[in-house]
């Protein structure tokens, strides 16, 4: 299957905030008071802090709570344990929202995490939030990955991060970029565009 462009676009959830002050509707989960901190620099948003990877059924409840009042957005760390908490409390608490910010936006004398990044890179963040749908088909095919360079590619990790920037679904390995496409139901126009943009500055890792 060729990589044509359809029309059927898919718009994420809108984020619930208003432009005079940034605020922010949906409580925001994070790893840690760090994080918190950052965030609050960005704007106007309540925070759960995890408290690390050993996320407790307390936590998960208040997590669970916040989702059926207000609506839940999740940013962790772009590293492996930010994953590891991201999909704990998706599998606990699901259909919330993801914002992703990326790794180079984070990172600060080599410590990763969402306590390094800008207001602006996380206000870039929460303005590109996808919504998860668990269980969906996805719009991209397996073919059309290989087909833009994103598995089976000299270069496919390095694209598959610049996509993922780009998209705002962050990186993962080839066989999880695909989950994710389906997950958050990554329209073929979002994704072509993506490409486009991928191609004319080239590869950014």
């Amino acid at each position: 299957m060729g990589l044509e462009a359809d029309h059927s676009l898919y718009k994420p959830a809108l984020l619930g905030k208003e432009e005079s002050n940034r605020m922010i509707k949906e409580v925001i989960v994070v790893e840690g008071r760090d994080d918190t901190v950052a965030i609050k620099r960005a704007v106007d948003a309540d925070t759960i802090e995890t408290g690390g990877s050993a996320i407790n059924k307390q936590i998960l409840k208040r997590i669970a709570l916040a989702q059926e009042r207000r609506g839940v957005i999740i940013l962790t760390d772009p590293d492996h344990a930010g994953e590891r908490i991201r999909k704990i409390v998706e599998q606990g608490v699901p259909g919330c929202k993801h914002a992703f910010i990326p790794e180079e936006d984070a990172t600060r004398k080599g410590d990763i995490g969402v306590e390094n990044a800008s207001p602006e890179a996380i206000l870039r963040a929460l303005e590109r939030v996808h919504t998860s749908f668990e269980g969906r088909e996805s719009l991209i095919s397996l073919e059309d990955m290989m087909e833009a360079g994103l598995s089976a590619h000299p270069e496919a990790a390095a694209r598959r991060m610049a996509m993922g920037n780009l998209l705002g679904i962050g990186y993962c390995n080839s066989k999880q970029f695909h989950k994710r496409l389906a997950t958050f139901q990554i329209s073929r126009e979002e994704f072509l565009a993506a490409l486009t943009q991928l191609e004319e500055g080239g590869v950014k890792s």
